[in-house]
Order: structure tokens, then sequence, then C-alpha cells
């Protein structure tokens, strides 16, 4: 019987590591297709100005990118924004990009009807930040202020112009516009050289997040009454829905308050000549990190396959269709 035992423990233990070797066998093949030699190349990704999260997500995912394509070189763009990043795409200055929906409904330069959506993100939330002790507490109240209002190029920028018009205000005659970003608007507000600047990012964005800790300011609410006239500008303005910045999304600040404002999808888009086997493997990976990334890009962590299909206004790329279609229940 002394001899039997180690036989049938030994027999289990091999039957276990099977079963293992099996179950390991099958995510591989869900992660990365066996005997599929990895895309390699060079491809271009434009980000967004420093200390937004498009390029803090563009830092995380060329990373994660390299595990899964070691041999695929992914050089970083710094960009305006969204309206600079779809023109960049659709141009083939850059080869794949994030853009909020507006941008990408409101672009009609050349080879519009070239471009493809890869994934739905995370929204964007606009951020209308003031001095704490500020005397705006609507946005009507910015006339006469110096306003940032984003870089010409930027997603902030077209956002910006349209609250602004449907709170009564020209953007170009009742304020003093400035064309600060997230990488300096903050610092200027500290140093009180504009009155309120406009932002539109995941939540939270690094650059308000490093403010909050040496600056008291708040946040201008955008009630739904402004959202109601700005879906009335008609266009890319159907994809702006009211919603309410969460009160963890900068708690020194927010002190446990919700905020109202507006929320825009973001997307990832490319062209439609991209290789489909590029872009499957890249969509793959994009769903695949998202708890990764999200560790660092809190907004990330809202990537998911069963809303990443809708890139509304954008039909998906085949590459990407083909990776949807793989994981479909």
């Amino acid at each position: 019987m002394s001899r039997v035992l180690p036989r049938i423990g030994r027999r289990r233990a091999l039957q276990g590591a099977t079963a293992g070797f099996v179950a390991l066998g099958l995510l591989l093949w869900w992660l990365v297709p066996l005997g599929e030699a990895p895309p390699s190349g060079t491809i271009r990704f434009s980000t967004g100005t420093k200390a937004g999260v498009y390029q803090e997500y563009g830092w995380r995912l060329r990373s994660e990118l390299d595990k899964d394509m070691p041999n695929l070189k992914v050089r970083l763009m710094t960009s305006d924004g969204s309206q600079e990043n779809v023109a960049r795409v659709a141009t083939g200055g850059a080869d794949f990009t994030i853009a909020a929906a507006d941008a990408v409904e409101a672009y009609t330069g050349p080879d519009a009807d070239g471009l493809r959506g890869v994934a739905r993100l995370y929204d964007d939330y606009v951020q209308l930040v003031v001095p704490s002790d500020s005397d705006v507490r609507t946005v009507a109240d910015l006339e006469g202020k110096r306003v940032a209002i984003g870089p010409p190029h930027s997603g902030v920028r077209l956002i910006a112009n349209r609250v602004l018009k449907a709170a009564g205000i020209d953007a170009k005659k009742d304020i003093t516009p400035l064309s600060d970003g997230i990488d300096i608007g903050p610092a200027r507000l500290k140093r009180g050289e504009i009155d309120a600047f406009f932002w539109s990012g995941g939540l939270p964005t690094q650059g308000l997040r490093k403010l909050s800790a040496t600056y008291a300011f708040r946040f201008v609410p955008i009630g739904t009454d402004l959202v109601a006239k700005l879906h009335q500008q008609g266009g890319a303005s159907r994809y702006y829905r009211a919603t309410n910045m969460p009160e963890s999304a900068y708690p020194s600040v927010q002190k446990g308050s919700t905020v109202a404002t507006i929320a825009v999808s973001n997307l990832l888009i490319t062209r439609k000549d991209v290789d489909p086997r590029l872009t499957e493997w890249l969509t793959r990976a994009v769903l695949k990190s998202r708890d990764d990334i999200g560790e660092r890009v809190h907004s990330a962590q809202l990537v998911d396959v069963r809303t990443a299909i809708y890139t509304d206004p954008l039909d998906l790329h085949e590459g990407a269709q083909r990776y949807y279609s793989s994981v479909k229940p």
C-alpha cells in the first residue's frame, strides 16, 4: 500500500499540471493567437498636450504594446488635442490617435471618409476652473474675464466655444480668450494671469490633481439648461450629454460634492488603409491592458469590450471588427 499511494499522488499531480497547461494555453490563445508572429515595424501615435490624459494614456499603452509586439516601434507625437489628432490621422501624419467624438464628427477636411474607429475608450468631462475666491459662479459670469479656452486645434477649444455660445457669450468679443492648455493653464491661474480656464479630459487629470495640492480652486457647474442649448446648436453637439463629475475625482477640491457638467466619449481611431492584422493586435492589446493602464490612468478603467465597439460617428476598422468578432460570446 505504501508503494501505491505515491504513484497515485504523482498521477494526480501530473493530471493537475496537464489541466493547468491546457487552461494556460486557452488563455494565451485568447490573448495572443498561437503560431502567429506579432506585427513589427513602426507606427505613429498622436497623443496630446503635456499633463493631459491623452499623453499619459499614450505612454502607458506604448509599454503594453511592447509586451505583445516587441518588434513594433511606437512613436508618440504630442499635439494640441482632438482636432489636430483627427486631422493628422486623416491626412497620414499619424496612424492612430485618441479624439473626442465631437471633434471626429466636426472634421470635414481632406480624407475624412477614410477615418475608422478602433475602440470607444472613456469619457472626457468638461472642467471649468476658477480660483476658490472668484466671483464667477456660472458660465455667464465669465463675461469680461481672461479665459483660457485651449489651444487652437484642441478639443477643449471646440467645446469651450460651444459652451460659451450656449451661455450667450461671444468668445471673440465678450471675454479675453487665451490659448493656454492643461500644460500651462494651471500655473497661470495660480499666478493670477488668467481668471479661468476650460479643460476637457478624463478624470482625474494629472495637471489638475497636482494643482489641487498647492492651490485652492473650484469648478464652475455647467447645468442641464446649458446642455439643452448646446443640443440646439446641432451637428457634433449631439455627442454632449449632461452628467455629474463624481466627488471622488478631486476630493480635496470638491469636498464630497459632485459638479454638474458635460461629458463626451473618446475614441481610438485610425485610417481605413492601416493594416488589419496590426489593428486587430492593437485592439486586443488595448482591451487586455485596461487594468494595468487603469492603475495609473484611472479613466482607462472604464474601457470595456461591451461598449468599445460603439465608435459612432465612425465605422469600425476591419481589424477591430475581427477582434470583436473573435471575443463575441
